[in-house]
């Protein structure tokens, strides 16, 4: 990376900590002002400072638009796909990615069992959505509103004797779910069947995906599969900090 180049992207850090004048730039960057001047011209035509009214400098409106739409174009599948497929080589149960969009949860990624025994889940099929724990994961990370908003309006199938009888009764599953940071469907969508699921979180801490690991109890009880959760959990953080290319993805305050 040329000299040039990397003094004018060691403005933007400083310029994130708010507005800066011409003499805090050429301080912060250690070169003469008509340097700095020369550098935050460039970067003011390219959208990615302004200069204000006090002639202080700070972050352009380009630099956001950028930012959002990398954010956008971001294809979180492709990014968890290797992880979930080696969390699949090292517990050997069924892997699914999901998220929501238009008022359904979908698949849009699974990595298939070592076992015989498979699943019926399909990438692009809705999941059950007052059971599923992916869903349970992306619903409750809106807004309490949105939740209640969403809960009145699901009819509430009985799959099994395990299954979310009422709204009410969904909206405390999701506030646990929302508190605990993850989520469970221990036969209450197929009485054989348990799943555990930890949340995927993007750059702001908001939940962008969920992945789940899925098991027939022929196969393992719901508390050896709940072992796994560590597991789970350490994953979906790992895909978290890719998605996102922070260190840390913190659950947003509401």
């Amino acid at each position: 990376m040329s000299q040039t180049v990397d003094r004018a992207l060691s403005i933007l850090p400083l310029l994130a900590q708010g507005p800066a004048d011409l003499g805090q730039v050429a301080e912060w960057l250690g070169v003469h002002k008509s340097t700095a001047l020369r550098l935050l011209r460039t970067l003011h035509e390219h959208g990615l400072v302004y200069r204000q009214e006090d002639q202080r400098y700070r972050l352009g409106a380009r630099l956001f638009a950028l930012a959002q739409e990398a954010v956008e174009n971001l294809d979180v599948r492709e990014i968890a796909h290797p992880h979930l497929v080696a969390l699949n080589d090292r517990c050997g149960h069924t892997v699914h990615l999901a998220v929501y969009e238009e008022q359904e949860v979908l698949y849009i990624d699974k990595v298939e069992s070592r076992y015989p025994v498979r699943m019926y889940s399909r990438i692009g099929k809705p999941v059950a959505i007052t059971v599923a724990a992916v869903a349970k994961l992306l619903l409750a990370d809106l807004t309490e509103p949105e939740r209640r908003a969403i809960a009145d309006k699901l009819d509430y199938p009985m799959y099994t004797s395990r299954s979310t009888p009422d709204a009410a009764a969904f909206l405390k599953e999701l506030a646990v779910v929302r508190e605990q940071g993850w989520a469970t469907d221990l036969g209450g969508h197929e009485e054989s069947i348990n799943c555990i699921g930890a949340p995927i979180r993007g750059a702001d801490g908001r939940v962008v995906a969920a992945m789940s690991v899925s098991a027939p109890n022929v196969v393992v009880t719901a508390e050896e599969l709940l072992t796994l959760l560590p597991l789970v959990r350490r994953t979906a953080e790992t895909i978290s900090r890719e998605y996102s290319g922070s260190g840390t993805n913190r659950p947003r305050k509401v």
